[in-house]
């Protein structure tokens, strides 16, 4: 089934203490429409500037990705810039530019409201309500936040996360959201207010999946190169969702698996910087680092 991925696409400015790169391709839709291709079919909706450079857009088509609904507005394109310590877990904003982003309202192509699977990438929650209002009954409702939009508008983080069938966004964001500690009652109170399952990224420590009645942790990779981690949390969610529409029932271990995909395709995009390890990447890398995960625990 074709997946719908409405969030941002950007040009990114990014340093770490293996390098730094200028404007290069970035945002929350780029990354999860990239690594998702790899299993389902992408409709991609998002809006950048006349400056948009066409090699980026050709690095997606090339994926297959459907960008009918990539908006081209005058103006610039949305910019953010980051840099990253040694330990790597969390970006500090330099800059962000919002562009032709500032007022952005999402609109669904007529082809894509049918879509199976929607993902809510990382966005003002007022603008996925938007995305959830023109959507036609899909099969799976996917959705992710960010610690900024919780302490702006958590009422309506709160309202969006209601209406989710899964929701997905890292430990630090969990206890945020839920003044919870504990990321197992954390869990517990989203479980509660709609979502059927929940999946808590702890960054290079794993994932945990809950719901009604199961908790899966799945581990970390240990890996050689470690190059930049923007947008590991988008690719994660690519394996994740991109798995579950490759399958017809959404079993408990279908879920787990689609958590470990979701690993590995958070571990490949770490490795370099905006896709470039992706862009490299074969479906039997994909098949082999999985592999690797499932020894990684196996006992």
């Amino acid at each position: 089934m074709n997946v719908l991925a409405v969030g941002s696409v950007a040009l990114d400015t990014v340093e770490t203490p293996f390098g730094r790169r200028e404007e290069i391709l970035g945002g929350s839709a780029t990354y999860f429409s990239y690594a998702c291709s790899f299993f389902a079919p992408v409709n991609l909706v998002a809006v950048v500037g006349e400056d948009f450079p066409p090699e980026y857009r050709a690095a997606l088509e090339k994926r297959g990705i459907d960008l009918a609904g990539l908006e081209v507005r005058p103006g610039r394109t949305f910019r953010w810039g980051g840099s990253y310590r040694y330990d790597m877990n969390e970006a500090e904003t330099e800059f962000t530019s919002l562009n032709v982003f500032e007022g952005y309202h999402p609109r669904i192509p007529a082809d894509y409201r049918r879509s199976g699977y929607v993902f809510l990438a990382n966005i003002d929650p007022h603008l996925q309500l938007e995305v959830l209002e023109q959507v036609r009954r899909p099969r799976l409702v996917v959705g992710d936040t960010m610690n900024l939009w919780i302490g702006l508008k958590k009422e309506v983080v709160w309202e969006v996360v209601k209406k989710l069938d899964i929701l997905i966004f890292n430990d630090a964001e969990a206890r945020q959201l839920t003044g919870e500690v504990s990321l197992k009652k954390a869990a517990e109170k989203i479980v509660r207010a709609g979502p059927e399952h929940v999946v808590i990224k702890k960054g290079e420590h794993g994932a945990l999946l809950f719901s009604q009645k199961e908790i899966f942790s799945a581990p970390g990779l240990p890996l050689e190169t470690v190059m930049d981690p923007t947008g590991a949390g988008d690719s994660f969610a690519a394996g994740f969702v991109g798995y579950l529409a490759k399958e017809e029932n959404l079993t408990s271990s279908v879920l787990r698996r689609a958590v470990i995909y979701g690993s590995v395709m958070a571990s490949f995009n770490v490795e370099d910087f905006s896709l470039n390890r992706l862009k490299k990447l074969k479906k039997g890398d994909i098949e082999k680092r999985y592999r690797e995960f499932k020894d990684l625990v196996s006992f």
